[in-house]
């Protein structure tokens, strides 16, 4: 699945261990999940597209 978390991420100007503090997770899954090297779960990506203020559905799309 693919993302656009890191451009999002950097253009709201927040670091990986920001986001990752925001949504309770490490700033390794926040590094994966960038890198496309796992998949959240659907709590994670509802947190994730909170705090990058976008939906789950422009924030992932299906590769």
């Amino acid at each position: 699945m693919k993302n656009i978390i890191r451009s999002r991420r950097k253009a709201l100007g927040l670091s990986q261990e920001e986001l990752a503090k925001r949504c309770s997770v490490s700033r390794q899954t926040v590094n994966a999940i960038e890198n496309d090297k796992y998949d959240p779960s659907l709590s994670l990506a509802f947190a994730l597209a909170k705090e990058l203020q976008l939906t789950v559905d422009e924030l992932f799309m299906p590769e």
